[in-house]
């Protein structure tokens, strides 16, 4: 194991000569005109492929991944102590993070939608294990940059760390006026951000390089770490709430499909949907019945979940029409 240890600190991680690495993460971290048209061609897929709740367009736009290209140089450049390459990185990052949401803003309000799909939903929640996905993700993109021959990595990594959907999400939701919504993805776009800076800081290190900088190394090192902390309450506050929620579905698909509710055995639940963004929570029923189900009939479904989960709900029944219809034949 020693041997191992010794290995990576003389040799690094069989990385390619400081100033050759130097010199092709300031081009990739330069703002130009290419850089541009890939963030705004990949904000562009990213959002349609939102809208339309297709995983596979928005799998697409993640390949293109243009923000990935400056964030590898920002830790290098904190490391290093190297201004020139920190104003391109941090430039080319916080540019391309405002047309980003200002192309999805405005494609949000062209089109007008006045609910989104699961694909928007699922990213304005982002939890402990999201940071987890970024740091091993933004290791294993720091690693591929050090290592041009497994450069194949690239595309895998960032599909996993999904930077831009989270943007796309951030201007959608601002267009429909979705605070809370915008504040979630944010959230999901910073950890991103942070764990993949992270990542890269630790593989640099291991790598042999910023040996001579002492100083910046632990000012960047502090600083990420802190930021870390910093994400960990709200991301670790927003885990609870997803398994909570999650066992909460389970006892209200329990009580509300596989019961006879409010002694009403004709009422046969089809599907039910939790809002959790609605205080209090809505609950969506698509039911089948063969006579209308009142409001008093809901009130007693409302009070039965509030007794049984310890929490008010606010029910819909969506009633879709049945009649049994039987053959005239006595035979």
């Amino acid at each position: 194991m020693q041997r191992v240890w010794q290995l990576v600190r003389n040799q690094g991680l069989g990385a390619i000569p400081i100033l050759k690495l130097r010199e092709s993460l300031l081009q990739d971290s330069k703002l130009t005109q290419s850089f541009l048209v890939l963030i705004v061609s990949s904000c562009l897929i990213a959002t349609l492929g939102l809208i339309v709740n297709s995983a596979a367009v928005i799998i697409g736009a993640m390949i293109i991944a243009p923000l990935m290209l400056p964030l590898r140089g920002f830790p290098f450049a904190a490391l290093e102590g190297d201004t020139k390459l920190l104003q391109a990185s941090m430039a080319s990052i916080g540019v391309g993070t405002l047309f980003a949401i200002a192309c999805s803003w405005a494609v949000g309000l062209i089109v007008g939608l006045p609910e989104f799909g699961t694909e928007v939903l699922s990213r304005t929640q982002p939890t402990l294990i999201d940071l987890s996905i970024a740091v091993v993700a933004g290791g294993v993109s720091g690693y591929a940059k050090i290592r041009p021959a497994i450069g194949d990595a690239i595309p895998g990594t960032a599909i996993a760390v999904a930077l831009m959907p989270p943007l796309c999400v951030v201007g959608l939701s601002l267009s429909q006026g979705d605070w809370i919504g915008a504040k979630g993805a944010l959230l999901l776009y910073l950890t991103n951000l942070i764990g993949i800076n992270l990542a890269c800081l630790a593989v640099y290190v291991f790598s042999g390089y910023a040996r001579s900088n002492e100083l910046g190394r632990t000012l960047s090192w502090g600083v990420s770490v802190a930021l870390i902390f910093a994400l960990i309450i709200p991301l670790g506050i927003s885990f609870a709430q997803l398994i909570n929620q999650g066992r909460a579905n389970q006892s209200i698909e329990e009580i509300l499909v596989n019961r006879s509710l409010i002694n009403r055995p004709d009422i046969e639940i089809v599907h039910s949907d939790v809002n959790w963004r609605e205080k209090p929570p809505s609950i969506m029923l698509s039911a089948r019945t063969e006579k209308p189900v009142t409001a008093d009939e809901v009130a007693l479904v409302e009070e039965l979940l509030k007794t049984e989960l310890n929490r008010s709900f606010k029910v819909i029944f969506n009633v879709t029409p049945s009649q049994i219809v039987e053959s005239s034949n006595p035979g």
